[in-house]
């Protein structure tokens, strides 16, 4: 436990273990400190792009070891969240390789225009184009009763080619069209931070959230009352820290976390 009564700590993942397909250069040791030390953690992102199973290989190969119950994203706690709701067909925007997360649930046909009490919308990356979009759309407003869900409201991510559109930008122009506000069931929500920290067994006053992105890591654990390191990597600018928001630590890199926690 450190001066400040921290006893756990959330990684987020890409832009802070890892760019795409790059390791950041620490991060295996910085876990492997963490192992050692007897420090709980957990992996959270709003990755909605893979199944846990994907970001368990690839942190293994990057010589982090984790198993899918270390791993929080929003298609986990959406899928539970669904099952606690009354029962109603799901119209899922997410890549085939996170549908796992899903089964089980009602769902409806990808061609289909209405029918949905639920419209989840994750990561698609490219496969975004007006067509669906607009598809997501009508979904929506054939039934004025259907909620609109988003796996996280990252806005941007990094990747091999540079900053790409994340969920966000989509989410607003659904609630743009519809009039209808979005329940958010990932990152900045207070919400998904809380669920952690009771996965964790802990109060989220105990926790550390360490990540790239200064609104959806950094303000979202804050506003969830943990405390949060921001690093300078991944999608990280200077220009962050010119906001209202204002992390806990500023690191150059995970691999100073060891330092910062012992501070």
């Amino acid at each position: 436990m450190t001066s400040l009564g921290l006893q756990a700590i959330l990684f987020d993942m890409d832009g802070v273990l890892y760019n795409a397909e790059e390791p950041i250069a620490g991060a295996a040791e910085a876990l492997r400190w963490v192992g050692a030390q007897g420090i709980p953690h957990l992996f959270v992102t709003n990755t909605s792009s893979r199944g846990r199973a994907v970001l368990v290989d690839k942190l293994r190969r990057f010589g982090i070891p984790a198993g899918e119950d270390l791993i929080l994203n929003p298609g986990v706690t959406t899928a539970a969240w669904l099952r606690s709701q009354p029962p109603g067909t799901v119209a899922l925007f997410v890549r085939p390789a996170a549908r796992a997360d899903f089964a089980g649930l009602s769902l409806l046909p990808d061609d289909a225009e209405s029918g949905a009490a639920y419209v989840v919308v994750g990561d698609l990356g490219e496969a975004w184009d007006y067509r669906t979009l607009n598809r997501a759309f009508r979904l929506l407003i054939h039934n004025p009763e259907a909620r609109l869900i988003a796996l996280g409201m990252t806005r941007f991510w990094h990747t091999p080619e540079g900053l790409a559109l994340d969920v966000a930008p989509f989410i607003v122009a659904l609630e743009h069209a519809t009039g209808r506000k979005a329940l958010v069931l990932g990152k900045p929500a207070a919400a998904f931070f809380r669920a952690a920290a009771e996965r964790l067994g802990l109060p989220p006053a105990a926790v550390m959230m360490v990540g790239d992105d200064i609104q959806t890591d950094i303000a979202g654990a804050q506003a969830a009352g943990m405390k949060a390191a921001l690093v300078k990597t991944g999608k990280f600018r200077p220009s962050d820290l010119n906001g209202g928001v204002k992390p806990d630590w500023l690191l150059e890199s995970v691999a100073q976390l060891p330092r910062c926690w012992s501070a």
